[in-house]
């Protein structure tokens, strides 16, 4: 496990975000973020030029991201502490970028609370903005609807090697772009 996430760190996760299309220069937001497994290789892709937003609600392992980012020398990851509310402390169409890593069990498509996550992610995305899912513990299926009906267009299935829980594994994101314009119906 522990090679693994040394692995992923070193090298694999890099070129996996990078497929999925994470680019210098670009704002990011790593929704329920844990301890970096994703934001660390984030922000050596977005460089000094771009940010990348950390939200968790565990305090300790936010804690262990800005360590392991110091010891990095990465200084382009805002911490973002929040008590699990669904409101994201950013302006409006900011982030180029949203990761929804992993955070199903907490946000399953029958709960309301996922339906205001997705309107607060359509409120700080940019038009065309990349939103990256890994859905996780729930019926990809019922989650794409659920993402598409919140005003964003499937763009691709992405299929590699990813990390979860410390483990590196065979897995895919769905990638969805922000559409221009949208009426909830």
């Amino acid at each position: 496990m522990k090679d693994d996430l040394k692995k992923w760190l070193e090298g694999i996760g890099e070129r996996f975000l990078r497929k999925v299309g994470i680019r210098r220069g670009q704002v990011v937001l790593d929704f329920g973020c844990g301890s970096g497994n994703y934001t660390i290789p984030i922000a050596k892709i977005v460089g000094s030029e771009g940010i990348v937003y950390a939200l968790d609600k565990n305090g300790r392992s936010l804690d262990k991201l800005m360590r392991k980012a110091e010891l990095e020398g990465l200084r382009n990851i805002r911490r973002m502490d929040t008590s699990g509310e669904v409101k994201i402390r950013l302006s409006d169409n900011s982030v180029d970028v949203v990761l929804l890593y992993d955070i199903f069990w907490y946000f399953p498509p029958w709960d309301p609370k996922l339906t205001k996550l997705l309107a607060e992610v359509y409120r700080i995305s940019k038009p065309g903005a990349l939103i990256s899912v890994l859905p996780k513990h729930v019926d990809p299926i019922r989650l794409k609807d659920k993402v598409e009906g919140a005003g964003f267009k499937l763009k691709n299935k992405l299929s590699g090697i990813i990390i979860h829980d410390g483990t590196l594994e065979e897995g895919y994101v769905l990638n969805f772009i922000k559409k221009h314009s949208f009426q909830s119906t």
